[in-house]
């Protein structure tokens, strides 16, 4: 998968998580190669949510539309 499929796929499961959690935002769900536990602590705060509701729901969003 080169880079423009992933950001596609990213940009799937992104939309998917707002529509989950309408609070989140583009820059709350800016994911930087490496930092997902800086990702997970931003929805985190958002949200409330506990980090393994959030990594399920991430996984979920990520599954659904191919992304890896």
């Amino acid at each position: 998968m080169n880079n423009l499929e992933l950001k596609g796929d990213w940009n799937i499961a992104k939309g998917k998580l707002k529509e989950k959690w309408s609070v989140l935002t583009d820059n709350d769900l800016e994911y930087i190669d490496g930092k997902h536990d800086e990702l997970f602590g931003r929805i985190q705060k958002r949200t409330g949510q506990t980090l393994a509701d959030i990594e399920r729901a991430v996984k979920e969003a990520s599954s659904s539309c191919g992304c890896k």
